[in-house]
């Protein structure tokens, strides 16, 4: 099968996974109270008016205060009544967060993406060390279900990004340096004590902590990388320098509200770029105009292949559903790819501002 073959097989796959979603997200039955209410108030019926992934646009922009004011139970579908659930915060360095609830589609969604590891990079059976978030976060029990779907136990060392924004918003230079020191002190105690194979962090802490040891040398063979700060020439540094060219490097593009993207191979011939492609049908990633006229027909329409844009997520599963999300990230729009048949992301990273600019230059 050609690329283009494959290219309209996902998207007739992904068009009928959109009615699968919606018939499930506005039945009586199985429909959470937030999207009936919707659909009540909008006066129509969604799962007869929506027979494709275009027409989402009927819903308009989701908007990330509905999960702020929003009461979790609310979202919880009919089908899952009665059953506990995770709840897993995104942003909300002041004030109240974006919560979203979780069932398993965490661990759906490393499930699937560890399919993609090779055993003689992220070894079956070996402990992973997480160096990043956890608290509320969807982060720290994903990456645990991914250590435990492998074989292995994980640790953790925790990053606070609430006190990061404080000490950002103070202009704490010092302290933002001391609070990194603090985590990477508590990295290189357990790499020195403990047998490792794996890490999960992020390229600021990457770096720090191979200023203090050998990553090679503690025993890992696998990194695994989060983070929207990763251009080509940070990925070249990451991997040649820190990881000393001997462990195999593997950037990941996720959040609450969408789950994982899967990387292409970064460093084939000589091209250091990152390309992000979304789990589809599961989410969908679309690269969309930044600067829409309001009064165009089409004000999110797609930006060109190789031009930046505006990032525009969907999530599309039985326990949650958001159509056309609009993040607070640009890329360039890549073209699908053999693995991953469906339009992928660039050179990811947040819109430019002062505050965001000195958190990346530390952590």
């Amino acid at each position: 099968m050609t690329l283009a073959e494959r290219v309209k097989a996902a998207q007739e796959q992904l068009d009928a996974w959109v009615r699968e979603i919606v018939a499930w997200h506005f039945a009586p039955e199985t429909g959470c109270p937030f999207w009936l209410e919707f659909q009540e108030n909008a006066g129509k019926d969604f799962r007869a008016a929506v027979n494709s992934f275009a027409d989402l646009k009927l819903f308009g922009h989701f908007q990330d205060d509905w999960l702020r004011d929003q009461p979790n139970e609310r979202w919880v579908p009919r089908a899952y009544a009665g059953r506990p659930f995770f709840v897993f915060e995104t942003g909300g360095s002041t004030g109240m967060p974006k919560q979203r609830i979780s069932f398993d589609d965490h661990k759906i969604d490393y499930t699937e993406l560890s399919r993609h590891f090779k055993p003689e990079h992220f070894p079956p059976g070996a402990h992973w060390l997480h160096l990043g978030p956890t608290g509320p976060r969807r982060l720290r029990l994903a990456i645990e279900h991914l250590a435990n779907e492998r074989g292995g136990a994980c640790f953790h060392v925790d990053l606070d990004p609430r006190w990061v924004q404080r000490l950002v918003r103070q202009r704490d230079v010092d302290g933002l340096e001391a609070y990194k020191s603090h985590v990477i002190d508590q990295a290189v105690t357990l790499l020195k004590h403990r047998a490792f194979g794996c890490l999960f962090s992020t390229p600021k802490l990457i770096e720090a902590l191979s200023e203090r040891i050998s990553i090679p040398d503690a025993g890992i063979k696998g990194v695994f990388c989060g983070g929207t700060s990763m251009t080509p020439q940070v990925i070249r540094f990451l991997v040649e320098e820190c990881l000393e060219g001997r462990v195999e490097f593997v950037p990941v593009y996720g959040n609450t509200l969408m789950g994982l993207a899967r990387s292409r191979p970064v460093g084939e011939n000589g091209n250091w770029a990152v390309t992000y492609f979304a789990p589809q049908p599961r989410a969908v990633l679309e690269v969309v105009n930044p600067n829409p006229d309001p009064e165009s027909d089409n004000p999110d329409a797609l930006v060109p292949y190789g031009e930046v844009g505006r990032v525009m997520l969907t999530t599309l599963t039985k326990e949650f559903f958001v159509p056309r999300f609009l993040e607070r990230d640009e890329a360039i729009r890549a073209e699908p790819w053999d693995e991953c048949p469906w339009d992928g992301v660039t050179n990811v990273r947040p819109f430019q501002a002062l505050e965001q600019s000195v958190v990346e230059g530390v952590y």
